[in-house]
């Protein structure tokens, strides 16, 4: 695991956290309307400003750490395949993440008032599956592809 700048692990916390909230915002706008149409793609841009910034200082300052510690208590970093390791993390990521940002945009855009628990375990054990499979499958790999493409452009 190469180690990475604090301007590097922005940029890239940046992109990340965008390309999973943009995607997660889409997914939630969708299930509310009933089904998925090109208009939720320029919608969900109205959350973005908020739930951005959110996104990446949780990851950055709060569940970064602990994710990699969580991760290290069933992979062993200097043993382990890279690809197992990146696996391990950023499925952990997705386990501290998913219910936190879950629960702010329950306060945020559900208006749960007095059911807000009720409310936001439905919007979890919904977004959870999405989340993981968006982040290991698609998210993940792209952001990734996308950053070692630049890093071989730069040397």
């Amino acid at each position: 695991m190469q180690k990475k700048s604090f301007l590097q692990n922005l940029i890239f916390t940046a992109a990340m956290a965008f390309v999973m909230v943009y995607a997660m915002v889409c997914y939630n706008i969708a299930i509310d309307k009933g089904g998925m149409n090109n208009e939720i793609f320029l919608i969900a841009f109205h959350e973005i400003p908020i739930m951005w910034p959110i996104a990446i200082i949780l990851e950055m300052f709060v569940f970064e750490k602990l994710a990699i510690k969580l991760a290290f208590r069933f992979i062993n970093p200097e043993k382990d395949n890279p690809f197992f390791i990146t696996l391990g993390i950023s499925s952990m990521i997705v386990c501290l993440m998913c219910p936190t940002m879950s629960l702010i945009a329950t306060l945020l855009f559900a208006h749960p008032g007095s059911q807000v628990i009720a409310i936001w375990l439905q919007k979890l054990t919904l977004n959870f599956p999405m989340a993981l499979c968006w982040q290991v499958f698609f998210a993940g790999p792209g952001v990734r592809n996308f950053f070692r493409l630049f890093e071989k452009k730069t040397k």
